[in-house]
């Protein structure tokens, strides 16, 4: 019997759905993506074992946690350090994406001051307006970059699909490529190309993934098992590696329509009911604080998710043969969003098995 909201993660089919990616990629390397499980050492182990090539995560919080814990890997920072955590940077990364040349100064002065050399990705913005420098800057922000004596331009890499939704395809990959190979004409030697996240997956799929590409930074297709252009299920891998549970606290037969004058709910959202009579609704331990509503899938089809509050989940579970019980648990399966306030939530419980 549950006492709390749960969030439970099956290391072996996080292993699995890692291997089964690496496999895809044909020798191109997996960097896995740790940042929704807050850096959680378990997953990160899970992924290695996998064939994962490092671990890359964007808070260095998560990144000492898991050096504390014993992971042994290469860490990728997937976010640029603030200037006064520069220091912390380069004593706790192998490799870290960049797109300001300011931050990479202050790499440099830490990376010498610690006695290390730094590796950067220099991040180009292809269209998906996060973070990279636009094309036209990047030769300036190399030649300014290979003349600091503690800074390895490593590669160049960019982020596609997580903020202004673009897809990788045949064109902005294409133009990853050429901008790299300009790039090493310009230096000299060959880089490494980080060729974008989850969502290039798809265009390892549709078959237009370039060769030239090294390596992916796989996060959420690796824990849901779902591309990230469609939230289908991809690669066959596994979709059902993380659930999340919850304790029924109350069980009872409502009629399902508010009774009295509306206004706003607790979020200055004015709800919106459908008439369906009495139904049985049970509530569970769990709300907007602990999880998204919206993003949640129950295992059980006949269980339909109505809405929260800060901390209750309302659910109608009228066409389940029984009803629950109090105490019995309910699971879903949850997407990126629900996922990441789980793992953030202090007050969901976080489970490893497998």
């Amino acid at each position: 019997m549950l006492a709390k909201a749960t969030v439970t993660v099956d290391l072996a089919k996080v292993t699995g759905n890692t291997h089964r990616v690496v496999e895809a990629l044909g020798g191109r390397g997996v960097y896995g993506v740790t940042k929704v499980t807050c850096g959680s050492p378990e997953v990160a182990r899970a992924m290695l074992a996998g064939g994962a090539a490092g671990i890359a995560d964007s808070r260095l919080e998560n990144v000492e946690c898991m050096r504390e814990a014993g992971v042994d890997a290469e860490f990728w920072s997937l976010r640029a350090p603030a200037l006064a955590r520069a220091e912390e940077a380069v004593r706790l990364l192998d490799v870290s994406l960049e797109s300001e040349i300011e931050t990479v100064r202050a790499l440099d002065v830490a990376a010498r001051a610690l006695g290390k050399r730094h590796r950067i990705v220099a991040m180009v913005d292809l269209g998906d307006l996060r973070e990279g420098m636009l094309p036209a800057d990047l030769p300036a922000f190399l030649d300014a970059a290979e003349g600091l004596p503690n800074i390895e331009v490593f590669g160049i890499g960019t982020s596609l699909t997580c903020y202004g939704a673009i897809v990788p395809d045949a064109d902005n990959l294409g133009e990853l490529v050429a901008l790299t190979r300009s790039a090493e004409a310009r230096l000299g030697r060959r880089l490494h190309v980080s060729g974008g996240m989850s969502s290039s997956l798809d265009a390892l799929v549709d078959g237009i993934l370039p060769e030239r590409i090294d390596s992916l930074r796989i996060g959420e297709s690796i824990l849901l098992g779902v591309s990230t252009v469609t939230r289908d299920p991809i690669l066959g891998l596994h979709t059902d590696a993380i659930t999340v549970c919850a304790p029924v606290i109350e069980c009872l037969v409502k009629p399902s329509m508010p009774r009295g004058t509306s206004a706003q709910d607790a979020f200055g959202q004015r709800p919106v009911f459908l008439d369906s009579g009495e139904r049985r609704r049970a509530i569970l331990a769990m709300g907007r604080q602990d999880v998204v509503p919206e993003g949640l899938v129950p295992v059980d089809p006949r269980v339909q998710v109505l809405g929260a509050s800060s901390d209750h989940l309302v659910l109608d579970v009228h066409d389940l043969p029984e009803p629950p019980r109090l105490g019995d648990s309910i699971a879903f399966i949850p997407n990126y969003a629900a996922t990441l306030a789980a793992f953030t939530s202090p007050y969901v419980e976080k489970r490893f098995v497998g």
